[in-house]
């Protein structure tokens, strides 16, 4: 049978401008842009944002080394386009409140090891240790002392509240036996403690200080004030951990005057960069990179790159500082500028989708349109097949006209069935095939008697 010549033109006109059908497209590429989608969605979730281009730090008193030490890491920072905004404090102690507190937002801050807490303050962490800073002990008394018991019922600048000196300080002479009433405090610090001692108000001078600090310079140079050596320095670090021995070798200070005149030893925490957990990971990377330069070099109580350390921390590390402290700089900042790295950080992230979800979709995807095609064609197969072997099996003469019309059917489905360009091949093919059954009908209606015989009909037919 004859498809009528307008109907042909027009299902031709349209095969002709449909290389590829739309609706088997949609039904496999839908799916398909929502796996990817989604793969890009969760992906997202995983961007950090373009890190702020400020931050602010506390401090310390505007003489103390703590200040001293921001400000070149303020420059440092500017250098890469950062602006890192200083806030003084009195303090470690303060500089703790102020991390954790609400009132001010602080991003980051040096911190006196011994003083954290991180079951009080789970939202701080740490960047690493940076260098050894020494609790000295500077005294004008007629005789030299060894010990902080002998300070009992003498005069002793202890710091203010807010400083770290002081809870150490209280910490230390409590272990000693002087409580509250055994000795009289002060809470002078810095230059106002050094006139103190120099003109005889205080007895004693406790102070946590690098020895880079101006006034610890001077005290060492002074030849009426006397520095304590802590003979039972060992002791101290096995009671608080958070203490290490050090040693200030004979002549360190001035070999021309042999200042000091003999080792001595000393007990020091290490400071600390604690931070705000939520402290943007590029930040955190650029701040150990400032405390590398700063205080990676050798020092009176430090090896070179002894500093900044992952250890002796109060607080858990980040973990970018995690990362750091094991293998430098992250690889992409070792090669790229600053702000290319980032870049690539951030694009990496959403290229990971196109790794992982879109090169193996475009390997299932067109394996899967072809299927959902050629389904059609092996559909209308099925159908001749079943039809043909009706014919041949249970052949009754007085349903020719049924059987022509249902190859009259397949025939019409063969033309007019949505097939792209790309399979017409195998719709001539079946066309053929059609052809074949047709002439087979015409054959058994003029011979029905001499057909061949075939088994019993099974209701299947195969593919």
């Amino acid at each position: 049978m004859a498809l009528p010549a307008p109907a042909l033109r027009a299902h031709w006109n349209r095969l002709r401008v449909r290389s590829l059908s739309p609706r088997d497209l949609l039904a496999v590429g839908l799916p398909a842009l929502l796996l990817l989608a989604g793969a890009f969605w969760f992906a997202s979730r995983f961007i950090q944002p373009a890190p702020p281009g400020s931050l602010v730090m506390a401090t310390g008193s505007v003489e103390g080394a703590y200040h001293h030490y921001a400000e070149r890491y303020r420059d440092i920072l500017a250098r890469k386009g950062f602006d890192l905004r200083l806030r003084p404090s009195d303090g470690s102690a303060e500089n703790l409140e102020l991390l954790d507190g609400r009132a001010e937002t602080i991003d980051v801050a040096f911190v006196q090891g011994g003083l954290g807490a991180p079951e009080k303050s789970p939202s701080l962490v740490s960047l690493g240790s940076l260098y050894h800073e020494p609790l000295w002990v500077f005294h004008r008394l007629p005789e030299d002392i060894s010990r902080l018991s002998d300070l009992h019922g003498k005069r002793v600048a202890i710091g203010p509240e807010g400083s770290g000196t002081r809870p150490l300080a209280l910490q230390l002479l409590l272990a000693n036996g002087l409580g509250p009433g055994q000795v009289r405090l002060s809470g002078l610090t810095g230059k106002a403690a050094v006139e103190a001692l120099r003109s005889g108000k205080v007895d004693a001078l406790m102070m946590i200080a690098a020895p880079e600090a101006g006034y610890i310079a001077e005290l060492l140079r002074d030849p009426g004030v006397r520095l304590m050596s802590f003979v039972q320095a060992d002791a101290y670090t096995k009671k608080f951990l958070f203490l290490s021995k050090v040693v200030l070798p004979r002549g360190s200070i001035d070999l021309v005057r042999d200042l000091p005149r003999q080792d001595v030893a000393l007990v020091a925490p290490t400071a600390q960069l604690v931070a705000r957990a939520d402290l943007h990971p590029t930040l955190q990377t650029l701040l150990l990179q400032a405390a590398a330069q700063v205080h990676g070099g050798a020092g009176l109580f430090q090896a070179a790159r002894e500093f900044p350390s992952g250890q002796q921390q109060d607080f858990p590390l980040s973990p970018e500082a995690e990362r750091f402290h094991r293998g430098g700089l992250p690889f992409l900042q070792r090669i790229f500028p600053l702000w290319l790295a980032i870049l690539i950080e951030r694009l990496w992230v959403m290229v990971l989708p196109l790794v992982a979800v879109a090169i193996p979709l475009s390997r299932i995807i067109p394996p899967l349109y072809n299927w959902r095609i050629r389904r059609r064609i092996l559909k209308l197969y099925g159908e001749l097949r079943l039809l043909e072997y009706d014919i041949r099996s249970n052949f009754d003469a007085s349903r020719a006209v049924e059987y022509e019309q249902k190859i009259d059917a397949l025939e019409v489905a063969a033309y007019t069935r949505p097939i792209p360009l790309g399979f017409t091949d195998q719709v001539y093919l079946l066309r053929q095939h059609i052809n074949l059954a047709r002439e087979t009908l015409r054959q058994m209606s003029g011979g029905a008697a001499s057909r061949p015989a075939l088994p019993p009909a099974t209701g299947k037919a195969g593919a």
